[in-house]
């Protein structure tokens, strides 16, 4: 009883958090897609998880949120990766856009994960992947289709879904843990504000060095500033390694699943930061350059970058191949 009254105050603390949370860039609808700047972050409410707080490895931080929609059917699956830079939580709340999901048949997860700088990458991003296997090997149990499963997050959670849906398959089938043989390819992602690359010396060709003042970057690779970073990084080819091997646009490919990415305008205002648009313009351009066809963005009010016809209900519907949600003309 105690444990489960711990469970109940900490998403109640999560969730006024939430309220307090920046903005999000998520399209409503294609009316919203052409009018808006960034949409408010879903709105928090309290609805206590189908299963609470699940370990998906042994790190106190391995852990996540499943909420089951009701169905006589295996259910599609939304996975949000929560943001934070990689550094911090709190792991997403329940919101009013998860309620419509299980309200229309689709079962919601939010994971959380080790944070950097105590645990770089790969560590942030490797857990998302761990904890998709997870959930794949309790598809039965949970009653989930696990060909249906989308990713999204916002910022560095986007990060780390564009990460998982560009990369080849990681499963193993030989791996003595069955969560390991368990597939990570996706039937889509949708993500908000998020980095397309960390390498450093590429965020700074596109963005100028003000973006570099924020933590996310070298304290991806356990750095405590910029000078180390790149003092180190002039260096270690390991970690150079590693900057580039988990940056997204590094990963673009024509098999990868249909991709939103979602931002605010860019301007001068809001060019030179850690969730600028230019990170999804580059990914865009890169994406077109491969011959990817199935990639959209939506840049917000007065951009012909208006993301996928009909918004983000209509992008889920497509990479679901069903009528799931409605979508308003």
């Amino acid at each position: 009883m105690k444990q489960h009254t711990l469970r109940i105050l900490a998403l109640v603390a999560a969730g006024f958090l939430s309220v307090l949370t920046t903005t999000k860039a998520y399209s409503q609808d294609a009316r919203a897609a052409a009018t808006a700047t960034v949409t408010p972050r879903p709105a928090s409410i309290s609805v206590l998880p189908t299963q609470a707080h699940v370990a998906y490895g042994s790190d106190t931080n391995q852990w996540l949120n499943f909420w089951q929609a009701r169905s006589d059917k295996p259910t599609p699956l939304i996975f949000n990766i929560h943001g934070g830079g990689w550094r911090h939580g709190p792991i997403e709340p329940f919101s009013r856009r998860d309620q419509e999901y299980l309200d229309h048949s689709i079962s919601v997860v939010h994971i959380t994960y080790r944070f950097t700088p105590t645990n770089p990458i790969p560590a942030p991003v490797m857990d998302a992947a761990r904890a998709l296997q997870f959930v794949k090997a309790r598809a039965a149990e949970w009653n989930i289709d696990p060909d249906k499963i989308i990713l999204t997050g916002f910022s560095a959670g986007g990060c780390s879904s564009l990460w998982l849906a560009t990369h080849p398959d990681l499963a193993d089938p030989a791996s003595r843990d069955p969560v390991l043989r368990q597939s990570t390819k996706v039937a889509g992602a949708f993500v908000g504000s998020a980095q397309s690359t960390i390498e450093p010396a590429k965020v700074k060709e596109w963005l100028g060095t003000n973006t570099l003042h924020h933590a996310m970057i070298c304290g991806a690779g356990g750095f405590r500033n910029n000078e180390e970073m790149f003092r180190t990084l002039a260096t270690n080819t390991v970690m150079a390694a590693r900057y580039r091997d988990f940056s997204p646009i590094n990963l673009i490919n024509t098999n990868e699943p249909p991709i939103l990415l979602e931002y605010g305008p860019v301007n001068e205002k809001n060019r030179d930061n850690i969730h600028s648009g230019v990170f999804g313009m580059k990914f865009k351009e890169r994406a077109d350059t491969v011959g990817v066809t199935n990639c959209y963005l939506n840049l917000g009010k007065d951009s012909s970058s208006l993301g996928y016809p009909g918004g983000t209900r209509a992008f889920i519907n497509m990479a679901l191949k069903g009528q799931y949600l409605p979508v308003f003309p």
